[in-house]
């Protein structure tokens, strides 16, 4: 059967970590890249006797993310052991939901190239982060600082049809978490990363291919490649008349190819069975009802509102909901009286270049006031577009590291001698004798030559060191140049 002939399937399976201080069920810091072994005590080394305390912060977090992606919230869910041995996992089992998870159902809108597409949600469940290998030529290190640390799995139906939907799928999810604190979206730490199960078909059967499992991958182009490459791989064995193995596989980024790991696992397999250590995990309507009503602006609400409401071109909302810092600093300043369009122009030409992030932290190079006093300063006139990207450059420097200080912009204004010139009567003296020190060019303009109108412009600005108000000093050139008294 040849690839044309076949369509591609793919559920993802995200696990992301929870932004909370501490792990799933000790008191262990839950910070990334402290020295190997040093964020462990006896429950998440596994020690004889240790018994768990379930994080109410965790389970919180857990709820955010399912109420965001429409699923249904259990009124009672149960944490389960899953068994299997591998050298990061001291427990020699994982705890886990199974059964009964805590949401079930709900779904995610994304953009794809072939427009709007609902991909729908099997479930959300709570479990705890296993360590970490790392592989030192002929030897393997076990750091435990991970193993305990909450997250969520999220569960896809296998609603997409291409790695590049996968992609797709993937930072519509990031940014929904990342947005709404639950997640700092850190592929490169592992904090967000997933499994793909990808399977071929027939076009238009309704029955799934033999599924497999591509383990562990930490980046959007890592996804879409390994999908890509996995979908062919298997209409190749299809074509060939041979049978695709239900296995899991991993991702080889250097060679670009998927390689086998070991036989796919079943449910039987971690012979899953009810945590007796913790009791069953109860969400009574109170707490439902008050997370779902701090439940943060979506990305996507964002930008519509900024398009319908602002009257933002949709790439300048695009860009401006690329981190919650960002459209935090946008909304604050639009707050204090920012106009947005001039805000965003401002934002997107000079200030995001000198933006930091990292994760949820963003290092803006100033406060929202400061900017806002520098664009009510253009906007009065008293400061030319020039001006203001110098004034800008001055105040980001004065606002020390990440913005820490409010400047008082018209202050340093006056103290570097920033001040359009507006007076009508000094930028006419200053029009006219351009015009006059310029008389071949005014006889070009007026035999037709209109180009040479920015020619004017530009001598006007070199003339006042760009102080020059560009509309009244367009007006002002526009009468000169038509008069036949400027000759």
């Amino acid at each position: 059967m040849s690839q044309e002939a076949l369509e591609v399937v793919v559920g993802l399976e995200v696990h992301a970590q929870l932004l909370t201080q501490t792990k799933l069920f000790c008191a262990c810091q839950a910070a990334f890249g402290a020295p190997p072994n040093t964020h462990v005590c006896p429950t998440c080394l596994g020690l004889p006797g240790a018994l768990p305390m379930l994080n109410r912060r965790a389970v919180e977090l857990a709820i955010t993310a399912s109420l965001l992606l429409g699923a249904d919230v259990a009124a009672e869910s149960r944490f389960a052991r899953k068994n299997y041995f591998y050298p990061d996992l001291p427990k020699g089992y994982q705890i886990s939901q199974f059964e009964q998870p805590l949401a079930s159902g709900g779904g995610l809108e994304i953009a794809t190239a072939r427009g709007r597409k609902r991909a729908r949600i099997e479930r959300v469940h709570m479990e705890e982060d296993a360590g970490k290998n790392v592989h030192d030529g002929a030897r393997s290190l076990v750091d435990l600082n991970r193993a305990g640390t909450p997250l969520i799995e999220i569960v896809g139906r296998p609603d997409l049809s291409s790695g590049r939907e996968a992609a797709d799928y993937l930072r519509a999810l990031r940014e929904l978490l990342v947005f709404a604190g639950v997640n700092d979206g850190n592929m490169e730490e592992g904090s967000f990363r997933c499994d793909a199960n990808v399977s071929v078909r027939p076009r238009g059967a309704a029955e799934l291919g033999t599924r497999v499992e591509i383990k562990n991958m930490n980046s959007f182009r890592f996804v879409e490649r390994a999908i890509e490459y996995e979908a062919a791989r298997q209409a190749a064995v299809l074509a060939s008349g041979g049978r695709v193995v239900h296995e899991t596989r991993g991702w080889d980024e250097k060679t670009e190819t998927t390689f086998s790991m070991r036989s796919k696992e079943t449910a039987q397999d971690y012979r899953y069975f009810s945590e007796p250590d913790l009791l069953p995990l109860v969400v009574d309507d109170g707490l439902l009802s008050s997370l779902r009503a701090s439940l943060p602006e979506t990305p996507a609400a964002k930008r519509a509102r900024y398009t319908a409401a602002l009257a933002l071109a949709p790439s300048a909302a695009e860009v401006l909901t690329q981190h919650p810092a960002i459209a935090s600093f946008f909304d604050a300043s639009v707050a204090l009286g920012a106009a947005p369009v001039a805000l965003a122009n401002f934002l997107l030409s000079e200030v995001l270049a000198d933006v930091v992030t990292h994760g949820v932290r963003a290092e803006l190079p100033l406060a929202p006031s400061s900017l806002v006093a520098l664009l009510g300063l253009v906007a009065e006139g008293t400061l030319s577009g020039k001006q203001a990207k110098e004034l800008y450059k001055q105040t980001r420097d004065a606002s020390g590291p990440a913005g820490a200080r409010a400047v008082d912009v018209v202050a340093l204004a006056e103290r570097l001698g920033m001040r359009q010139l507006s007076d009508r009567g000094e930028l006419e003296s200053v029009c006219a004798r351009v015009v006059a020190q310029s008389p071949k060019q005014l006889a070009q303009y007026r035999a037709g030559k209109v180009g040479l109108f920015g020619y004017f412009v530009g001598q006007v600005m070199k003339e006042t060191g760009g102080r020059a108000n560009p509309a009244l000093a367009n007006e002002l050139l526009t009468k000169l140049l038509a008069a036949p008294e400027a000759s």
